[in-house]
């Protein structure tokens, strides 16, 4: 996988922002907020500078029963080729199912039928894609009762039967420890690093006893000693900061870049 470095979420509110600060090295955008045939100026202006651009997708669907859409899997693989995008990168989540849809992003079973039926949802994904797919961990508030396998086992009986890559989001083991008792070691000594595409980052709150994972505050510490942690036992191709909401100043995200880079050095003393 290429070398991507460090890089932030792309958000139209962002644009300027993005454009002139230092040390981003790529990009990602949500591929439902583009059109393919005619980009933001701010992503063209970043492509021209040789900035990688990554569609990341938020409503494919690959966790539920149904095939996903080949008008959705048609949009992301146009997105890909209008970005020159090195892969597009989606959720290993349920959103929708007879026709109702989720309006969230929510765990799928981990039982071995549910790993076939998304073993095949994947490989139609994967043939419908120009560029390599990368899936990401989500952030959950339950678990489902007949779930067989752990989060990091499930990803990695995917990986073996499919090759996917992934995209470890480390706020999301986080709040998945927080709210259920995941532990996120546990999790990075179980999942195949080795398919690792990139890393997201992202900031939450804890309310009511449950960590919200809301892409609109700093990364706490904890949140950045399981970044530290990965990167002990793999070089992250990538690390993305996700901030969606409530922007803060310049300064504030070109801080938190640094706060990554400093959590992604063998220097830093793991708390």
């Amino acid at each position: 996988m290429a070398n991507l470095g460090v890089g932030i979420g792309w958000r139209a509110e962002l644009d300027l922002t993005i454009e002139r600060m230092a040390g981003v090295e790529f990009v990602e955008v949500v591929a439902e907020n583009v059109k393919p045939a005619r980009l933001p100026q701010s992503l063209e202006v970043l492509r021209a500078r040789g900035v990688p651009v990554i569609p990341h997708g938020v409503s494919l669907g690959v966790g539920g029963a149904e095939p996903p859409s080949p008008d959705r899997l048609a949009h992301l693989a146009a997105c890909a080729q209008a970005l020159d995008a090195p892969l597009v990168s989606e959720h290993l989540a349920f959103v929708r199912g007879g026709g109702l849809e989720a309006g969230h992003l929510l765990p799928v079973p981990r039982t071995r039928e549910s790993l076939r039926v998304i073993t095949e949802n994947v490989r139609r994904a994967q043939d419908a894609l120009p560029v390599p797919l990368a899936l990401e961990n989500v952030a959950a508030i339950f678990g489902w009762p007949d779930d067989e396998l752990t989060e990091a086992e499930f990803l990695a009986e995917l990986v073996a039967r499919t090759g996917i890559k992934l995209l470890i989001d480390v706020a999301n083991l986080y709040t998945n420890q927080f709210n259920l008792g995941l532990s996120a070691v546990a999790a990075l000594d179980t999942l195949p690093l080795e398919h690792l595409a990139y890393v997201h980052v992202a900031g939450g709150y804890e309310q009511h006893g449950i960590w919200h994972d809301t892409h609109t505050t700093s990364a706490p510490e904890p949140v950045l000693d399981v970044l530290t942690e990965l990167c002990a036992r793999a070089t992250p191709p990538g690390v993305l900061l996700e901030w969606d909401d409530e922007y803060p100043s310049d300064t504030v995200l070109a801080g938190e870049l640094s706060r990554i880079r400093a959590a992604m050095s063998p220097a830093r003393e793991t708390r």
